[in-house]
């Protein structure tokens, strides 16, 4: 369990904050909008009204004690410098802060950011790539060229097995799992797996050769 503090109660601060609870962490949301905390009263742990550009506040606030500070103010790039600014200054242990442009990101590693985050650009990408491709069930990239795909199963595979099919010297793909019809995943699943009907599943590869297997 980690204690997250996430200042700001936009969507993605919102959204943010519900997800780490599901996760069974501690949260502390803050924004000056005192409606945008009262909706978020019997979700989080704290919920507090303040101005975080104001150093008083962030100080009341305790945040070397938090694992992690979000800062996810993103319309006003100004208040969320100062608020990355302060949050360092005050000893906050790693911040990450939203961003929605490569310079606002510039700015804000300058000024005490451990990590950017751009919530809007990373959803577009996943969307696109998802939708460019029939097959495509979800992505996660982990470099600009190398991801994992989950992908469904062709459907001349059936009954044939990876070691038949040849599948990492022909397509250049490395499976990490394949989910049943029913449901259950196999990890790692050998060379001798031999693929049933309607099955999905998790490849490892670079993003040039996952294309041009699910085109």
């Amino acid at each position: 369990m980690k204690n997250i503090l996430v200042i700001g109660l936009g969507r993605f601060g919102r959204h943010l904050a519900q997800k780490f609870i599901e996760l069974g962490d501690e949260v502390m949301v803050v924004d000056r909008d005192e409606e945008a905390v009262q909706a978020m009263m019997n979700t989080v742990t704290f919920a507090q009204i303040g101005d975080c550009k104001k150093e008083e506040v962030l100080r009341s606030l305790g945040v070397n004690n938090f694992d992690i500070c979000f800062v996810c103010i993103g319309e006003d790039f100004q208040s969320s410098l100062e608020i990355t600014d302060l949050l360092k200054s005050l000893g906050a242990k790693y911040v990450v802060s939203k961003a929605g442009r490569d310079i606002h990101a510039k700015f804000l590693l300058k000024n005490g950011a451990d990590e950017i985050v751009y919530p809007e650009k990373d959803l577009a990408e996943k969307v696109a790539v998802k939708f460019s491709s029939n097959h495509l069930i979800d992505y996660f990239a982990l470099s600009k060229d190398v991801a994992l795909y989950e992908i469904y199963v062709p459907s001349d595979w059936q009954g044939k097995s990876i070691n038949h099919l040849n599948v990492r010297t022909k397509y250049h793909l490395n499976i990490l799992a394949v989910r049943k019809r029913n449901g259950d995943l196999t990890a790692n699943p050998g060379p001798d797996y031999v693929f049933g009907e309607r099955e999905q599943m998790v490849v490892l590869g670079t993003q040039a050769h996952v294309r041009k297997f699910i085109k």
